[in-house]
């Protein structure tokens, strides 16, 4: 069963300037300028910074994270992300 839930009905998950961790790895699918399909952009545990939040299909927000190790700016989806840092 397919959910139509609307993401953007609620404020982002991340904020700009939050340290967040990559929970898969990111491959271009082809919307980043300058490397192949498939090329790896982000690693498992790779750590970055928000660095804007946009929006896709008027559904979903897409966070533009600077990753420190590739120095590449991904755009990712919340599902993608997970905070950097345990909040205590």
């Amino acid at each position: 069963m397919q959910t139509d839930e609307i993401e953007i009905d609620a404020p982002p998950t991340f904020d700009i300037g939050q340290k967040v961790r990559s929970r898969k790895l990111i491959r271009n699918d082809g919307t980043f300028p300058g490397k192949d399909i498939g090329a790896t952009l982000a690693k498992k545990g790779d750590v970055g910074y928000v660095v804007s939040i946009g929006t896709f299909l008027q559904s979903s927000y897409i966070y533009a994270v600077h990753f420190m190790t590739t120095g590449h700016i991904v755009g990712c989806r919340t599902k993608e992300l997970e905070l950097g840092e345990e909040i205590k």
